[in-house]
């Protein structure tokens, strides 16, 4: 098998196991935002196995590159991939949303790999360009990638720091849109329209590139180096499906943040179990 196509392989399956996971912890604690977890996932797989440069041994490495969750509610899949890479033992991930728990239900930074404590919609970016300045400032080379919710943009300080990032020609600053055009409310287009979302972040400054937010290879492709503009920060909008993996969630904005009865638990883990196969 050709290695490109092998190594996308691989990273299917490992963000098909990401889900199943994620599906695990959510069934099992009664908590968690489902939807915009699994709507994330190729998102963070492409960040954490193939893209970002970081030491599960040493979180606090100084050449490390940042990630902000700035959708700090979707925090299921980003504690899935930070144990499944070695950040902290899997097995800790029992305690989530219990009492006395350092896995709270939002990014909290007593976990191992967690940059910034987050989950007020909207500061993630305003956290990156801070972040971005001071890699400038000590003449460091690490990148910053910030992932937003497409809901959160209705949030004024998104607007502001994406007017800084461009002032300060942050070409070190990724940000990543999950478009998946639902909100807990209902769709995005209804409660804040976006559109034209490209034509906006170009106005600010940026250098905006659109992909499929469930197409690993183009995900990377799209965060690669190679596509840095000197002087130019960086926009990924990535499409994606709300609920993206189990059939009944997909598109349904009742499962932002839906718990699993028994036999949806069934559903969603023979589906995601019969992808793994096909996978393998």
């Amino acid at each position: 098998m050709n290695k490109k196509i092998s190594q996308n392989v691989n990273l299917q399956k490992k963000a098909a196991q990401i889900r199943r996971d994620i599906v695990d912890i959510v069934y099992r604690t009664s908590a968690g935002h489902i939807g915009g977890s699994l709507s994330e996932t190729d998102i963070l797989v492409a960040l954490y196995y193939e893209v970002m440069k970081i030491d599960p041994k040493n979180p606090h490495w100084s050449e490390r590159d940042r990630f902000i969750l700035s959708k700090g509610h979707a925090i299921d899949a980003y504690y899935c991939v930070l144990a499944d890479r070695g950040f902290f033992d899997k097995e800790r991930l029992q305690t989530y949303s219990q009492f006395g728990s350092d896995f709270i239900g939002h990014p909290n930074r007593a976990i191992p790999g967690i940059e910034m404590n987050t989950g007020a919609l909207g500061h993630g970016l305003s956290i990156g360009v801070g972040m971005a300045i001071a890699g400038k400032m000590d003449n460091k080379d690490y990148r910053v990638f910030v992932l937003m919710g497409d809901g959160e943009l209705a949030e004024g300080s998104v607007w502001e720091a994406a007017m800084a990032a461009a002032n300060y020609k942050l070409d070190n600053l990724v940000a990543i849109i999950d478009r998946n055009r639902l909100q807990i409310t209902g769709k995005t287009e209804d409660v804040m329209a976006l559109t034209p979302l490209e034509d906006k972040w170009k106005s600010f400054g940026w250098n905006v590139s659109v992909v499929d937010g469930h197409d690993i290879p183009s995900i990377c492709n799209a965060l690669s180096k190679e596509n840095k503009i000197d002087g130019v920060p960086s926009l990924i909008i990535a499409e994606t499906i709300k609920g993206k993996g189990i059939s009944f969630m997909e598109n349904n904005a009742s499962w932002h943040h839906g718990v699993m009865n028994a036999d949806q638990y069934k559903m969603a883990c023979e589906e995601l179990d019969k992808m793994l196969e096909v996978l393998s």
